[in-house]
């Protein structure tokens, strides 16, 4: 694709970095077909290619964003399922993440899109804050038919109950009853410690079953991949500092073997530090050694050479993996938790339109409610077109987005490897 800055506009790294991604752009619209906002609504506008072409504009003439450029934008999911079918490499994700920044610098949004975005930012990353909200959510629920679309929207996924904290969850170490085999670090992160904290139970255990000791870092907490996709920059860098600034720390006092996620989302955001944190002297090294370490929990337990025993009921259970967006495209990672769940001794099978988001992406299903809809009820028909017992996989906002749609569990993937190599049965497998 051919563009039009000027020597002094390219001056600027990040308008460096868009004119490269740009220029890569060869009009194919291969990204057409695996779109999901494409996919349903037919509108060129709402592919990938649309809006290449929308933010080309706006960023060539540094003019504010216009509302047709923000409709488009904010239905993009950022599912990034156009890179994996791109053929000639656009980093699609840099480019919209850089169009959702400008956007929230340059446009007015109407006073109720303004005070739900900022309730979302100021709210999810915050463990204390957001199951405060969630119980208060438990109560007021009755009154959701005459709430506005956003509350109502918030209030739908309101889980019936809450679990407990787990003590788990705050800085500490956790030894492995021998010498350590290897050492890593954990990210507890915000919402998934509030909604599921058994997540992160199942992937301690399974990592000290094998020798791996594991550290959660005073000072970490939310990624910053939230507020990154609100475009509130300032928020999540100030977020990722935190980060890179307490698990420094650790690689400085004993080395780290690896940076465990087991949020899909966080993942792909916590490997992009290295980008984000380019140009900024004193935390591009850091970031960049963060990034490097990072890796899912089946990525890391598909380094290690594990061994699975014959668990009576293993083999019963007909598992539907359904492979995240910010795992497949964002992280380049399907085969490896298929490969942990067969080598268990697992049932494995996969839906249809694997590729499809199922309509979560962060707060997709809350700003975005009518389009997540029809792409989570898609989802759930070809999961259940497979007949599972259960359903698994790997971010917490695709369990969440397919509790309600689907009539079996859906688990992370990491309780059935925990269960599977010795830990408890997931909470309502049969």
């Amino acid at each position: 694709m051919q563009t039009n800055f000027s020597i002094l506009q390219l001056a600027d790294s990040d308008t460096a970095a868009v004119n490269d991604i740009l220029r890569s752009c060869v009009h194919c619209g291969f990204c057409t077909a695996t779109c999901p906002t494409y996919v349903l609504l037919g509108d060129e506008l709402d592919s990938p290619r649309g809006r290449i072409y929308l933010m080309k504009q706006m960023f060539e003439d540094e003019a504010p964003a216009t509302k047709e450029v923000v409709t488009h934008i904010d239905r993009c999911l950022s599912c990034l399922s156009c890179m994996t079918t791109c053929p000639s490499g656009v980093h699609y994700q840099h480019l919209v993440d850089k169009g959702r920044q400008h956007i929230e610098e340059t446009y007015k949004r109407p006073l109720p899109d303004r005070i739900i975005r900022w309730f979302l930012a100021s709210i999810i990353p915050y463990p204390s804050r957001f199951r405060l909200i969630l119980l208060l959510g438990m109560i007021g629920r009755f009154l959701n038919p005459i709430m506005p679309k956003y509350i109502s929207s918030m209030l739908t996924l309101v889980p019936d109950t809450l679990p407990k904290k787990s003590p788990l969850d705050k800085p500490q170490t956790i030894k492995t009853k021998g010498k350590y085999y290897k050492r890593v670090a954990l990210l507890n992160g915000c919402a998934q410690t509030v909604l599921a904290p058994q997540i992160n139970e199942s992937t301690i255990r399974l990592l000290s079953r094998f020798d791996v000791e594991v550290v959660i870092s005073d000072g970490a907490g939310c990624c910053g991949s939230l507020a990154h996709h609100l475009g509130k920059k300032d928020q999540s860098i100030n977020q990722a500092k935190a980060n890179i600034d307490a698990w420094t720390l650790e690689i400085e006092s004993r080395e780290l073997d690896a940076l465990i996620i087991n949020t899909s989302g966080c993942g792909t955001h916590v490997k992009d530090y290295g980008f984000i944190f380019r140009d900024d002297k004193d935390y591009s090294e850091k970031a960049n050694k963060i990034s490097e370490i990072s890796r899912d929990i089946t990525e890391f337990m598909g380094e290690l050479d594990l061994k699975f025993s014959s668990l009576k009921g293993i083999s019963d259970q007909r598992v539907t993996y359904h492979s995240a967006c910010s795992m497949q495209h964002g992280q380049g990672i399907h085969n490896q938790p298929l490969k942990l769940l067969s080598a268990a001794g697992f049932d494995v099978k996969e839906p249809l339109e694997p590729h499809l988001c199922c309509g979560s992406a962060g707060t997709y299903n809350i700003l975005q409610k009518e389009m997540a809809d029809n792409l989570g009820d898609r989802k759930a028909a070809n999961i259940s077109l497979t007949k599972p017992t259960v359903v698994a996989t790997g971010n917490i906002g695709c369990i969440t987005q397919l509790a309600d749609k689907i009539d079996v569990p859906i688990v992370h993937t990491v309780e059935l490897l925990d269960w599977a190599t010795g830990g408890p049965k997931p909470f309502g497998i049969k």
